[in-house]
């Protein structure tokens, strides 16, 4: 662990972003965001080194504030060095025009993050105490507050602490956290912080328009594997890319995502519930089972259905159970082909149907091509693309066909078409829809 004073390199967050398997070229999602990050007495104070280069990776500017334990652990040059700008400690700091840096430094911002949050000081928080510039602020502020808590699992399950985070939650705070793992203890529980990347991810989607709040969203992404034998399949070039930027989309905008992922090595974009499947029969039995059976009351309705999944039309009838073998004739195996269940039109014709957004991947004749599946699925909105051209690809191009025509979402990386596409299916999304 690192003295007071010292930080990890710089790019050590971004070294692990990458072992962690991000499947997105981290776009600039703070661009023109301002973050007060305010940072409390606790060992985790060494992660908010990482955690303000990560932010200002996206974008942002960072403005850190630090309590007077807080010195104890990382020295406040540390962050100077790091986000080009002083930081501030003391209430009655004179480099304030006015004097009043409680005041000055949250009207600056567009979010305050206290990560770590020591037991202490959500504790202030929960009282709304007001001893030192840190508590302060956050009691004057006019902006959201995050808090991201770090402490011993024994502090964590205190029953004080309970009660604290349950007040905070009441009072509107979000909480970030905490994570179960090791702490700088020896011990092994639920206390400890967010790492830097998850902390961003929730500080966007705190940040970001809600046009699906409240909404329950079920997604399929990438692609099938019909097997052949036990080493052969029929499968696809879908990296599923597309689907997971739209299931981080939706959780961004508000929404319950529960994404239904055929086979892919990409992460689960934080937030979302996903299932696993293989098959284009094993993708069925489970959208089918999310949605549970037509006016079932044990099932949370599903307002939103995207069907992004690249599904194999057909699978093989006659499966082999050993591997097929090269003959001496040269004969390919015989193969049997049965069509699969069609899951965007079996959700949109159930009485109890979400509203429901098909994907096309088309080879040719886009416009014409992609009409005529929205018809005959009868969805509301198809999102047509050229297969071949965003197949693997970390960027893409949408034609959106609905009742009314055409609209087109130029080439974007595909976050980026992601949000956009989410807002526009708010806008689309009748109110009371599913």
């Amino acid at each position: 662990m690192p003295g007071p004073g010292k930080c990890r390199a710089a790019g050590a967050g971004n070294r692990r972003g990458a072992a962690r398997g991000l499947w997105y070229t981290a776009p600039m999602e703070l661009a023109n965001r301002h973050i007060l990050l305010g940072v409390t007495g606790g060992v985790a104070a060494f992660k908010a080194c990482e955690l303000a280069r990560e932010l200002q990776r996206r974008g942002a500017t960072v403005q850190v504030a630090m309590t007077e334990a807080a010195t104890r652990f990382i020295a406040p040059v540390t962050f100077q060095a790091l986000t080009g700008r002083p930081v501030f400690t003391d209430q009655w700091d004179a480099r304030i025009d006015n004097n009043m840096a409680h005041i000055e430094l949250s009207r600056q911002a567009d979010v305050v993050l206290v990560a770590p949050a020591t037991a202490d000081f959500m504790a202030k928080l929960a009282h709304g105490l007001a001893d030192d510039l840190l508590s302060t602020l956050c009691l004057a502020r006019n902006v959201p507050l995050l808090v991201a808590p770090a402490m011993n699992r024994e502090m964590w399950a205190a029953a004080p602490t309970r009660r604290n985070v349950e007040q905070l939650r009441r009072d509107g705070v979000g909480i970030l956290g905490p994570d179960s793992g090791d702490q700088a203890c020896g011990e092994t529980g639920m206390g400890r912080m967010l790492e830097p990347e998850d902390l961003v991810e929730d500080v966007i989607a705190a940040l970001a328009p809600k046009p699906l709040a409240g909404r329950r969203v079920l997604i399929t992404a990438g692609p099938t594997f019909e097997p052949i034998d036990p080493v052969r399949g029929i499968t696809n070039l879908s990296s599923g890319k597309m689907g997971f930027a739209i299931a981080r989309a939706c959780r961004q905008a508000g929404a319950d995502v529960m994404l239904v992922a055929g086979p892919t090595g990409l992460p689960t974009p934080r937030g979302v519930r996903r299932v696993d499947v293989r098959t284009a029969r094993e993708m069925h039995q489970a959208v089918m089972g999310e949605l549970g059976a037509v006016g079932s009351a044990t099932y949370a309705r599903s307002d939103v259905f995207i069907a992004v999944a690249a599904v194999a039309d057909w699978r093989v009838a006659n499966v082999s159970s050993s591997k097929l073998k090269k003959t001496a004739d040269g004969a390919p195996p015989a193969l049997e082909f049965v069509q699969n269940p069609d899951i965007l039109a079996e959700v949109a014709a159930r009485s109890d149907a979400p509203w429901c957004v098909g994907f096309a991947a088309e080879s040719e004749d886009l416009e014409k091509n992609g009409q005529e599946k929205r018809l005959r699925k009868g969805v509301p909105l198809l999102v047509a693309n050229i297969g071949h051209a965003t197949f693997g690809r970390d960027d893409n191009e949408l034609l959106l066909i609905d009742d009314r025509g055409m609209q087109l979402l130029a080439r974007a990386g595909k976050d980026d078409l992601a949000r956009d596409l989410v807002g526009q299916i708010g806008r689309r999304l009748p109110a009371g829809a599913g």
